[in-house]
């Protein structure tokens, strides 16, 4: 039986199924965008399809803590997009 790999939202804290996060890298350039194949290199951060667990993210700066650079507002708007695009 294969392992279901669990990451950590960083909204709610609750460790859910990968394929269900939604994943900010930092690749080596320090570049950040949104990983939608989940096999981009660099460090990884995940957040749940969950507009509440972005905002307490946002709130928080929780994303620029744990990728440790600063995040454009434009990264937030994008993630914004993809949450409810997936809600619909």
């Amino acid at each position: 039986m294969k392992k279901i790999p669990l990451r950590t939202c960083m909204g709610c804290n609750e460790k859910k199924n990968k394929k269900e996060l939604i994943r900010i890298v930092k690749n080596k350039q320090n570049v950040i965008f949104i990983d939608k194949t989940g096999k981009a290199e660099g460090r990884g951060a995940y957040i749940c399809d969950n507009i509440n667990c972005l905002e307490k993210v946002i709130k928080s700066k929780r994303l620029e803590k744990v990728l440790d650079v600063k995040i454009s507002e434009q990264i937030y708007e994008q993630l914004r997009g993809e949450i409810i695009g997936n809600n619909k």
